[in-house]
């Protein structure tokens, strides 16, 4: 019988990268926290039309990625893409705008786009995701740039450059839109059928085409920073003062766009040469139109997101921390009824204890230890038992002591040594 695997571009995650996923998400946590973030969940499945609405007919997310389905009640229903559209929805059905002048949000979890898997990319994957509603100033994309920042020494990432750039406002847009659209009418046939689209629709996307034609062309192009009115220079210049205030080293890439239709003013990628030719890892930008465009009030936003999987890829593998579980070897029935005991009391003392469940010789018990990378042993057995003693063995530095076989001062004495409150043990092996 053939055996079932997973899906293409879907897989298991576990070991050492799930390792890393979780010091992802503790450092995280450490810090938006710190930043004020509070955490919500939101749901994997929406309405089709949101992300249409919020991320555009015209991008490729929309237009190629999405998973989308029919119900059995007839509506369109699409397993979440990206995550600020749902939490613009959160937001405005929560009535968060109508009790709060200020909302800063994170969620993490996993998103899902029907795309070419490949490393660091699949069609299921993680994000962390932060919002910032109510606030115009651009201090508080200085702020996000501070956070990212901090995330990354956290994590110990070093090799990476934060790359910024303002994509203007509608006014800004609008007058630009014509001069865009008179350069890519004199090199129409040098566009792919999509930008070719785009050029009627909306001719910004075409600088996110991953078509190399297409961006040798772009490369050409004017550019939509040197149309920025008054209001968005003035936005710019001081969000690059804050940043600089913040002590934090920053590029401007004057060709930089996001792959979404929402984006206003401040956008930036976080990328790495140590990624390949795909190397953001973290984007985002303000979007002060979105929620307005879904049915809510005027109301300002920012954000970033995460990519969890490639932030994984840049970190160095974790070390093992050897001595912070304890492993009992019990040699005979007299032995395995006193484990019971020492295992309940152990575990509600909060020390971690491992053993064999099938009987086995002591060298073989001794060798899983070693292999679990247990820093200590008890050791017991009818010998033991009959002196009334426990043998404590320290795996790091071979010696071994007794104790009395009292379940107190072996869980006092445990707590001790794994705390690095004793003295080493006495007696030396061999």
């Amino acid at each position: 019988m053939e055996k079932i695997r997973t899906l293409r571009g879907f897989r298991d995650i576990f070991g050492e990268e799930l390792g890393k996923f979780k010091r992802i998400e503790q450092a995280f946590r450490k810090y938006s926290a710190r930043f004020g973030f509070r955490e919500i969940e939101l749901p994997i499945l929406e309405k089709t039309e949101l992300f249409v609405r919020s991320i555009g007919d015209t991008t490729d997310i929309v237009e190629k990625e999405m998973f989308t389905f029919m119900d059995a009640g007839g509506d369109s229903l699409s397993m979440r893409p990206e995550a600020t559209a749902g939490m613009v929805r959160s937001y405005l059905q929560e009535g968060l705008y109508a009790t709060e002048r200020m909302t800063k949000v994170c969620t993490i979890g996993p998103m899902f786009r029907h795309e070419r898997p490949q490393k660091g990319r699949y069609r299921q994957f993680h994000q962390i995701d932060v919002e910032v509603f109510g606030v115009k100033e651009p201090l508080v994309d200085a702020e996000l740039i501070l956070l990212v920042r901090m995330l990354l020494d956290e994590l110990e990432i070093r090799r990476y450059r934060i790359e910024v750039n303002s994509v203007g406002c509608k006014m800004c847009r609008e007058s630009f839109r014509r001069i865009l659209i008179d350069f890519f009418e004199t090199r129409k046939d040098e566009l792919c059928g999509d930008c070719l689209r785009r050029l009627e629709k909306n001719p910004l996307r075409i600088f996110d085409c991953k078509n190399q034609q297409c961006i040798g062309v772009t490369a050409d192009s004017p550019l939509l920073f040197d149309s920025l009115c008054e209001e968005c220079k003035d936005h710019f210049d001081l969000f690059r003062q804050y940043v600089a205030g913040f002590g934090v080293d920053i590029e401007v890439n004057k060709r930089l766009v996001r792959g979404l239709d929402y984006y206003t003013k401040t956008v930036f990628e976080i990328t790495s040469d140590d990624l390949g030719a795909q190397k953001a890892f973290i984007a985002g930008g303000r979007y002060d139109n979105l929620v307005e465009e879904m049915g809510g009030p005027a109301t300002a936003g920012i954000g970033f997101a995460v990519g969890v999987e490639r932030l994984a890829m840049l970190l160095p593998p974790g070390e093992a921390e050897p001595g912070t579980e304890c492993f009992f070897a019990g040699i005979g029935d007299r032995a395995r009824d006193y484990l019971t005991t020492l295992l309940k009391r152990c575990l509600t003392e909060g020390i971690p204890l491992r053993y064999a469940y099938e009987a086995k010789s002591l060298k073989a018990q001794m060798r899983y230890a070693d292999n679990l990378k247990c820093g200590f042993v008890l050791i017991l057995g009818d010998d033991e038992i009959d002196r009334g003693t426990i043998t404590l063995r320290d795996m790091t530095g071979k010696s071994q002591d007794e104790l009395p076989l009292d379940a107190d001062t072996i869980v006092n004495t445990l707590k001790k040594r794994l705390s690095g409150q004793a003295p080493a043990l006495s007696t030396r092996d061999g």
